[in-house]
C-alpha cells in the first residue's frame, strides 16, 4: 500500500504556567491508503493534538510531517491551506454544521475554496455525495431537522466534498447512541476500503473490530499493535 501521510521525530511541547509540557516526544508512524487506523490513549495522552498536528492546524516544535511526498515543514501557510483543503477530510465528534444551510449546502462549502472546480458543478457533487450516504432524502432539509446520525452523515459528506485522500476523525461517534455509533462506523470502514486513509481517534474500544491498525499513545510515545483487537 502507498504510504500518503506520516510524521518523522515529531515532538509538541505546550508551555503552560512557566513549565514546558511535552505531550508527544519525538514520534514517527506511516500511514497507508486503504486503511483503517485506530488512535487511543487515556484522557490528555495527546490523541487531538496528534490529529491537529496531522491536519496542519498546530505547528510541530520539531520534526517532520509529510502528505502525499511533500514535506509540509517548508509550505507557506497558503500553501498548507490549500493542501489541507484538498487533502484532508475532517469529521468531529460536534458536527459542526451550519444550522441555516440546507444540507447540501453544508457539503458545498469546502468545495467554494477548490478552485479546480466549477461553480455551477458543486451542487450536482455534494447531492451525489449525500445520496451515496444514504441521504437522499434529507438534501435540502436543515441540519435541526435531522437525527444525530444523519447530521454526522452529513458532516462526513462534506469530509469529502473535495475527494480528499485522508480523512481524520476525532471521536466521530461520541455524540451518537449505538445504532448511529454502528453506521457512521460502517460507513468509515467503507471510505478505507474503498482507498481513504481513514484515521479514527477514539476512547470506544468498539472502534477495535473495525481498525487495520491500532496505535496506543502511551508517555510520549506511539505504541502500534496490528493484532490488537
Amino acid at each position: 500500500m502507498k504510504s500518503i501521510i506520516e510524521f518523522q521525530n515529531l515532538t509538541k511541547v505546550y508551555r503552560k504556567n512557566n513549565k514546558d509540557i511535552v505531550v508527544l516526544e519525538s514520534v514517527s508512524y506511516k500511514f497507508e491508503s486503504g486503511k483503517f487506523y485506530l488512535i487511543m490513549g487515556n484522557s490528555g495522552a495527546g490523541k487531538s493534538t496528534l490529529v491537529q498536528l496531522l491536519g496542519l492546524f498546530l505547528e510541530a516544535n520539531s520534526g517532520d510531517i509529510i502528505i502525499d511526498g511533500k514535506n509540509t515543514k517548508i509550505l507557506t501557510e497558503s500553501a498548507k491551506a490549500d493542501l489541507r483543503n484538498k487533502k484532508i477530510g475532517f469529521v468531529f465528534q460536534s458536527f459542526y454544521l451550519n444550522p441555516v444551510m440546507k444540507a447540501y449546502e453544508n457539503v458545498m462549502l469546502p468545495m467554494y475554496l477548490n478552485y479546480s472546480l466549477k461553480r455551477n458543478e458543486i451542487k450536482n457533487i455534494a447531492c451525489n455525495i449525500l445520496h451515496k450516504l444514504g441521504l437522499n432524502e434529507r438534501e435540502n432539509h436543515y441540519p435541526k431537522e435531522l437525527s444525530g446520525g444523519e447530521q454526522q452523515r452529513v458532516a462526513i459528506a462534506r469530509a469529502l466534498a473535495n475527494n480528499p485522500d485522508i480523512i481524520l476523525a476525532d471521536e466521530p461517534t461520541g455524540a451518537l447512541d449505538n445504532e448511529n455509533e454502528t453506521l457512521i462506523l460502517e460507513e468509515l470502514k467503507k471510505l478505507s476500503l474503498g482507498g481513504k486513509c481513514v484515521i479514527v481517534v477514539s476512547h470506544n474500544k468498539e472502534v477495535k473490530k473495525y481498525a487495520d491498525e491500532i496505535i496506543f499513545i502511551r508517555d510520549k510515545k506511539l505504541v502500534g499493535d496490528k493484532n490488537e483487537k
